[in-house]
């Protein structure tokens, strides 16, 4: 998607070699068409996966995987990060550290929401290390449901999280794959 590059140059801003802050239109705040036009990118990608749910974690996956939920016309699941008084005591839970977050957190699923007859599309902002997915892919394993694949609007190439989920035999979709951040210059693959 050649406008999600010029907005990811535009708008980015590199932090270090390993950091971009998309704050200005994914992360903070949000472009809905590219949003929009993302999330049907994604539904085009999995429309032929049978997918019935589609799965991400809060906060930043929440608008992208909406889109594509809205585009497939199925519901859309988020791992919530903290229990809250109206959380299902029955939940899938797994320890995972955030990247950008520079902590480790525990995710939650209710099991009434995730179950073994779902077939799940992963759908999330932006992937370093992969954690977070592979948190993800353990829940949909533990719930018995079946993985139809795993879409990032943004993989970073030069870090190993998308890498290690394709050696698991796993389909992985990107839209904008960035093989460097180095001396404060995005270069795209």
């Amino acid at each position: 998607m050649d406008n999600l590059k010029q907005m990811i140059l535009q708008h980015g801003v590199v932090l270090s070699n390993e950091t971009l802050q998309l704050d200005a239109l994914l992360n903070h705040q949000v472009e809905p068409r590219l949003i929009m036009d993302i999330g049907k990118q994604f539904a085009d990608r999995f429309r032929e996966s049978g997918v019935t749910k589609v799965l991400t974690i809060e906060s930043s996956g929440i608008t992208v995987a909406f889109a594509t939920a809205l585009e497939l016309g199925v519901p859309l699941v988020f791992a919530r990060r903290k229990k809250t008084l109206t959380t299902d005591g029955d939940v899938w839970a797994e320890r995972v550290p955030s990247f950008t977050k520079g902590i480790v957190t525990d995710i939650l699923v209710a099991k009434s929401v995730l179950r073994d007859t779902d077939n799940v599309v992963l759908i999330d902002d932006i992937i370093a290390n992969g954690d977070a997915a592979r948190g993800l892919i353990r829940i949909v394993d533990r719930a018995g449901a079946r993985l139809a694949g795993v879409g990032v609007v943004v993989e970073k190439s030069f870090q190993a999280g998308a890498r290690t989920i394709r050696e698991q035999g796993i389909r992985f979709e990107s839209i904008v794959r960035i093989k460097s951040l180095a001396n404060g210059k995005v270069e795209f693959e």
